[in-house]
């Protein structure tokens, strides 16, 4: 999932859940150490897939150099 920060919009953060509203949640309740300090967070998108192993790359794509620029470009 990509979400932004609607208090300071340039503050983006990409994760992996399996449940994505319960999440955000924890993330505008102050409860995830990293993104704490920039709540509230809204959904930007978010990705499913079935495999666990896809999950994982497609995260760790979106949090390297191209996939944040692609989801800068595209998304955001």
């Amino acid at each position: 999932y990509l979400i932004r920060s609607t208090s300071k919009p340039g503050k983006t953060y990409v994760g992996m859940t399996e449940g994505v509203d319960a999440r955000i949640a924890r993330h505008n309740a102050g409860a995830v150490i990293a993104t704490a300090r920039f709540a509230p967070w809204e959904l930007v998108a978010f990705v499913a897939v079935r495999e666990y192993d896809r999950a994982i790359q497609l995260e760790r794509y979106f949090k390297s150099g191209s996939g944040h620029a692609f989801a800068h470009k595209h998304l955001w």
